[in-house]
């Protein structure tokens, strides 16, 4: 007989289920760790800390009602390079969520040859699957360890058959000493000084590779194995290869992860992880908008739209881990929308975007901050990755305005790439700095507005030279 759990304690053991640290955060609270990595686009923040938030609450609510609530799609615009992917990316990792990243450009109506839609909630749960391993990996690791450890050490010492006739008290001396041996031996073994000695070791053969099959909707990878169709026909072939105790240890630490993990548990929580919190990055959607009528590479835009639409709405997608429901996978879209409006997508499929949010081109301003302020800001990536050739470098106040000046000039000038462009900028800058680092080790270099001048200078003026290096 069920027993009735009451409202309090439901809502309890659901929220269990989240991330500590998640459980906690408020809007306010999620939208200062985005500030964290990513400048300015307020809105667009606002907007995803808002939905992460309402699955919180969402969990909250009584299962007949939880099922009710349908998470708000959300459609960023904006050019290039101003933090859109970021944003959903750090969201993500933030909520300790599965999530993908895919181009809409690059799917087909069904018919055409191209990848089929419903491959992006196969993919979406492949990366769940990898989430959920690696952390049991991180649960099982100290005990497969040990038990790899007790497996090498029978390898380097096997046990000896009690010699025939010998006493109680000489198999017990035996026992003892055998035992101070493997001692001896363990503890050599933790302090490597047995890593290059040759141990025999029984390893599985892989015998049948994966398949990849062919369908009239494309090319989806199945990876069928032949031994998992056909469980009794084949046996399970091993042989034994002479390896190093240290390539030994990583071998049989690997076979006691696969061990202990129970894979089909794994794939379930996996598929319910992508059902209920799964975020897919559908970029691009502004390359599958039109509607009109043509031939030629436009003619299945709006079949691709079609297609995507019951993904988006909520359907259910077969996969080899079992059937997923998508009703409740957070879809973030986003675009350039230069050519091409968000209202000349098909109206259902507008209809499942109903949070709009406008990302602004970024300016000289903005550009300062991204040098500077984000816990991985490229002036903190690069005076680190120096320093590990023992080269101090550091930027003056004035150098970090003359990058982010030159990086909004090139992008006046050329294609605006948004914060791409201080990528680019900066291996310019810094290449003659990498380049003679290692013969520079134990000096201090500081990089002043001048320097970045003379760097950078002739190359920002010149524009079709500024086209292929910056």
């Amino acid at each position: 007989m069920a027993i009735e759990l009451p409202e309090v304690v439901r809502e309890q053991k659901e929220l269990d289920t989240l991330p500590a640290p998640l459980r906690e955060l408020t809007p306010r609270q999620i939208c200062a760790e985005l500030d964290k990595y990513i400048i300015g686009q307020q809105p667009a923040k606002r907007a995803v800390a808002i939905a992460l938030r309402n699955r919180i609450r969402r969990r909250k609510l009584a299962p007949d009602l939880a099922d009710e609530v349908l998470p708000k799609n959300i459609l960023m615009i904006g050019p290039t390079g101003v933090g859109k992917t970021e944003i959903a990316r750090r969201l993500a990792r933030l909520a300790n969520a599965p999530f993908l990243k895919v181009e809409a450009s690059k799917y087909t109506e069904v018919g055409y040859v191209g990848r089929d839609v419903e491959s992006m909630i196969r993919d979406l749960v492949d990366v769940s699957i990898e989430m959920i391993r690696e952390e049991k990996l991180e649960e099982v690791s100290e005990r497969a360890e040990m038990n790899s450890e007790e497996r090498l050490l029978d390898l380097l010492l096997p046990p000896l058959p009690p010699p025939a006739g010998a006493s109680s008290e000489e198999l017990a001396a035996a026992q003892e000493h055998f035992q101070k041996t493997r001692e001896r031996l363990r503890v050599q073994l933790r302090e490597g000084k047995l890593d290059d000695k040759l141990v025999e070791v029984e390893v599985r053969e892989r015998s049948f590779p994966a398949f990849e099959i062919v369908s009239s909707s494309g090319v989806e990878e199945m990876d069928i194995n032949i031994k998992e169709m056909l469980p009794g026909l084949f046996g399970q072939q091993k042989k034994k290869r002479r390896m190093k105790v240290s390539e030994a240890q990583d071998y049989l630490v690997q076979e006691e992860e696969s061990r202990l993990i129970d894979m089909e548990q794994v794939a379930r929580t996996a598929v319910s992880r992508v059902e209920d919190s799964g975020i897919i990055f559908l970029d691009e959607l502004d390359k599958i908008a039109g509607r009109e009528a043509g031939h030629g590479p436009d003619v299945s835009r709006e079949g691709v739209q079609r297609d995507i639409l019951p993904i988006v709405e909520g359907t259910t997608v077969n996969t080899r881990y079992g059937l997923v429901r998508t009703d409740h996978i957070l879809f973030i879209a986003a675009g350039a929308f230069h050519v091409a409006k968000p209202s000349d997508l098909i109206p259902e499929l507008q209809g499942r975007f109903p949070i709009r949010v406008e990302l602004h081109s970024l300016r000289t301003e903005d550009f300062i901050r991204i040098l500077q302020e984000p816990r991985n800001a490229l002036i903190r990536q690069y005076t680190a990755l120096l320093e590990t050739e023992g080269l101090q470098v550091s930027f003056t106040e004035e150098a970090i305005n003359e990058i982010a000046r030159f990086a909004t000039l090139v992008n006046e000038q050329t294609e605006n790439i948004g914060a791409r462009r201080l990528f680019t900028v900066m291996e310019k800058l810094l290449e003659e700095i990498s380049f003679e680092a290692p013969d520079l080790r134990g000096k201090e270099m500081e990089i002043d507005g001048a320097y970045v001048r003379k760097m950078l200078a002739e190359i920002a003026k010149n524009q079709d030279l500024s086209r292929y290096i910056l």
